[in-house]
């Protein structure tokens, strides 16, 4: 007779771990690098959870419930959206050639 044992688990947020100013801009950098839009909005989402979402929204002007959505794994921000969050968290879109 075999038992079964339940194994307890909790989700991972990294923005309990990402600390410091340098944290959060190398793991940026790091999912700006894979390229996936979906990965780099997902890395806003969760940076500006670490950093404060309450005041991103003040910043931004955008609701904190649309910054909420918009940052989400499923989330569609519009472009108006990513440039105005980057502003607001301290970073700067760049092009660079590859």
């Amino acid at each position: 007779m075999t038992t079964k044992t339940k194994l307890k688990t909790s989700s991972f947020d990294p923005a309990k771990y990402l600390k410091t100013d340098e944290d959060l801009a190398g793991y940026l950098e790091v999912c700006m690098e894979d390229g996936d839009p979906a990965l780099i909005v997902d890395a806003l989402g969760i940076i500006a959870r670490a950093k404060g979402m309450t005041q991103l929204s003040r910043e931004t002007g955008i609701a904190r419930e649309a910054l909420y959505r918009a940052l989400s794994k499923k989330g569609n921000p519009a472009f108006s959206t990513v440039s105005k969050v980057f502003k607001a968290l301290g970073y700067q879109l760049e092009a660079r050639p590859v």
